[in-house]
């Protein structure tokens, strides 16, 4: 796989994964209920489920690629799609200060929360979606070997996803539990959306 390609799929992933989500909002929570150990045993959590979705998108992506390259490149334009949607969202929160990060009352307690974590991820079907509309963008169907480069890809989306997470939980009771942090979600979903933005336009426009 080539270095920019790679490179290009750092700055997504990163992107995708700094906007605050339902995994954000999970971790934060944890980290103000409990400590930060709590936060951080969420975000592993989430991770361990992450690499649950890496094998299931891997095999179904291979087994498309092997079958059709229209299909895939099918998928590829949807995701496209689907990438320039969480931008516009992005950026329509940012506009309008709208932050999901606030302490849940169902927020899990700090005791089983690592594998609470495991189950909230593995159990989510939209990352299950996500995983099979975002991986494709970054693999090519003449790909010598494309069910190598979607593993790599796939487990290097759950490390930085996982290290986002635990960035979050870090930041948990320091920054979101005072006004500041709307400020800084804010700054976070705008620079994100206009990122995700360019990546879907590029991915789309490109032959």
């Amino acid at each position: 796989m080539e270095a920019h390609t790679l490179l290009m799929f750092v700055i997504a992933t990163l992107s995708l994964n700094l906007i605050p989500g339902p995994d954000v909002v999970y971790v934060v929570s944890s980290t103000m209920r409990g400590r930060l150990r709590t936060g951080l045993k969420a975000a592993l959590g989430l991770g361990l489920g992450y690499l649950v979705h890496t094998a299931a998108a891997v095999l179904g992506l291979s087994a498309l690629i092997l079958s059709s390259a229209f299909l895939f490149g099918l998928v590829k334009y949807l995701g496209a799609c689907y990438l320039l949607y969480l931008g516009v969202m992005a950026l329509r929160n940012s506009w309008r200060g709208t932050s999901p990060l606030r302490p849940q009352a169902g927020a899990a307690p700090a005791r089983g929360v690592f594998r609470q974590g495991v189950v909230v991820s593995v159990l989510n079907p939209k990352v299950a979606i996500f995983f099979l509309s975002f991986l494709p963008q970054f693999v090519s169907a003449n790909s010598a070997n494309p069910a190598a480069e979607l593993v790599l890809l796939g487990l290097l989306f759950s490390l930085l996803a996982t290290l986002s997470n635990s960035f979050y939980a870090c930041l948990g009771g320091l920054v979101f539990g005072n006004p500041a942090g709307a400020r800084y979600t804010r700054a976070l979903e705008g620079g994100s959306g206009l990122l995700l933005l360019g990546l879907g336009a590029r991915i789309a426009l490109s032959r």
